[in-house]
């Protein structure tokens, strides 16, 4: 190990990672032979095998999950080690690392440009996905913070709640239940519904109200975009549950409104959470502070809009 490279190092964190020499080299901007060439002098000095291939796609063995292991301790730390001495220099300089599930994207890109505008010499790595990938991420330890609805209870996580997201039912305008007041959530019953895929965090949520009221809903679509979600229901597909935040971009003209259905909106809250133990940043420190203070001025739109124009039609 003492033979071995830093720059060995990455080409074999970044190898492990993709489970691909070629997607490795893709990323490192270097060419396959090298990727190949680099591992193959690092498994020399260590004496044992790395990797095994399996069809197309590599996967570690004991020795290689090891190192990997080790890896993203030293690159931690390096990293920490820059962006300290940043910091003593009087900037903040680095990468900022987050995982967020998508419907965090309607409101966390829009802090981290005032954050950044402050921070002008930091980097940002944005992952959006859903809440079973997140998961995954937190186990593999890929991101500094996580920002989720529903933080996964087996984890051992530090979590902070900083922003409510209610979950509202929408539909369009012409909807036969659009304009009443204090609907019952019975009448959802048999209704055509848009759902979330599964492992959604907003779709588990649903399904538990659904189920402690005994109301049946025919699922017609399954989608894992907002988006994708808010335009089969201006197709008429159906009626759905999404984040209020998912709203933003609506306005006046919005095909979409809310219905004033009993029990909604689901009360959740948004949280930020990273890994127990795990040594934050200057960077990092500096974004989630920034997070628990500026959260408050990017609440959830106000619906009046929607409902005003309904009321009109």
């Amino acid at each position: 190990m003492i033979q071995a490279t830093l720059h060995q190092l990455k080409v074999f964190e970044a190898t492990a990672r993709h489970g691909s020499f070629t997607r490795a080299a893709e990323e490192l901007f270097i060419t396959q032979p090298t990727v190949s060439s680099q591992i193959k002098q690092l498994t020399k000095s260590i004496g044992l095998p790395l990797f095994e291939q399996i069809g197309k796609r590599l996967y570690l063995t004991e020795a290689g999950q090891e190192l990997l292991g080790t890896c993203q301790g030293i690159f931690e730390k390096l990293d920490n080690f820059e962006m300290k001495v940043a910091d003593l220099k009087g900037t903040k300089q680095g990468q900022l690392r987050l995982g967020v599930i998508t419907t965090a994207k309607y409101f966390i890109p829009r802090i981290l440009g005032s954050f950044c505008q402050q921070y002008p010499g930091i980097e940002v790595s944005l992952q959006v996905t859903n809440h079973q990938q997140i998961q995954r991420r937190m186990l593999e330890n890929q991101d500094d913070l996580y920002i989720v609805s529903n933080p996964p209870q087996e984890l051992d996580l530090c979590t902070q709640p900083f922003l409510d997201n209610p979950l509202v039912v929408i539909a369009l305008k012409t909807h036969f239940l659009a304009g009443q007041r204090h609907i019952p959530i019975s009448s959802l019953e048999g209704e055509p519904f848009i759902m979330r895929e599964q492992g959604s965090g907003t779709r588990q949520a649903v399904q538990s109200l659904l189920a402690k009221h005994r109301v049946s809903v025919h699922v017609r679509l399954e989608l894992g975009s907002n988006e994708a979600i808010k335009q089969a229901i201006a197709g008429g597909l159906g009626i759905s549950v999404l984040s209020q935040h998912t709203l933003i971009s609506e306005g006046i003209d919005s095909e979409l409104t809310v219905l004033d259905i009993e029990h909604f909106p689901i009360q959740r809250r948004w949280y930020v959470a990273y890994l127990g133990g795990k040594q934050l940043s200057v960077i990092t420190k500096a974004f989630l502070n920034y997070l628990l203070e500026e959260s408050p001025k990017f609440s959830v739109p106000n619906l009046r809009p929607l409902s005003k124009s309904l009321v009109n039609n």
